[in-house]
């Protein structure tokens, strides 16, 4: 390339010229077409060994730790599923326990309420046997007692017969033809 001068500013220059721009003129390094092939050629090595890099060492790693992944998912899923199964079953067994449980207590309350029922019915019936041989014993008393009473009646009804027929005639009457007439009358 030619030398440009640093100096002034000809006539088609801007005075703002700087260093920064190197003195460079022309495009852009890379659309230039003399480094075409190069350009090429560094692009090529760069991708086959972006490739080498990526397919034996990064892409194992990764496939790696998705297989790791993809086996830890698979056993916290089949411990999943297994504690699932171990709760059914365990909650089949406590219920079935807990319909067994519920049955025993039922057959124990009907024992215990047929136990109480006999015992009652037996307490009742021996109460009323007790009952009935007092009730047979009090109607001997009274009948007793009635008798007694009878007796007592039939004397004092033959005293107050006398009295009064004597209190009425001023004459005792005799004591045979009193209680004739008390017996008369009591039988009715």
């Amino acid at each position: 390339m030619a030398e440009k001068s640093h100096g002034a500013p000809t006539k088609g220059q801007s005075g703002a010229r700087t260093e920064a721009d190197g003195g460079h003129g022309g495009a852009f390094p890379p659309f230039e077409s003399s480094t075409f092939a190069s350009q090429l050629v560094s692009l090529v090595i760069a991708f086959v060994a972006l490739y080498l890099i990526v397919s034996r060492i990064a892409l194992p790693r990764v496939g790696s730790v998705i297989d790791a992944r993809q086996n830890a998912i698979e056993g916290d899923l089949a411990a999943a599923q297994k504690l699932k199964d171990d709760s059914d079953s365990a909650l089949k067994a406590y219920e079935s326990d807990l319909a067994a449980a519920r049955a025993r207590a039922q057959a124990i309350g009907t024992e215990t309420r047929e136990k109480l029922n006999a015992v009652a019915e037996a307490e009742r019936r021996s109460l009323e046997g007790k009952l009935s041989a007092k009730l047979a014993e009090a109607e001997k008393t009274i009948a007793a007692t009635r008798e007694a009473a009878m007796r007592n009646v039939r004397g004092i009804a033959a005293d107050a017969a006398t009295a009064i027929v004597q209190r009425l005639t001023g004459v005792v009457p005799d004591g045979k033809s009193v209680e004739t007439a008390v017996d008369r009358s009591l039988k009715g």
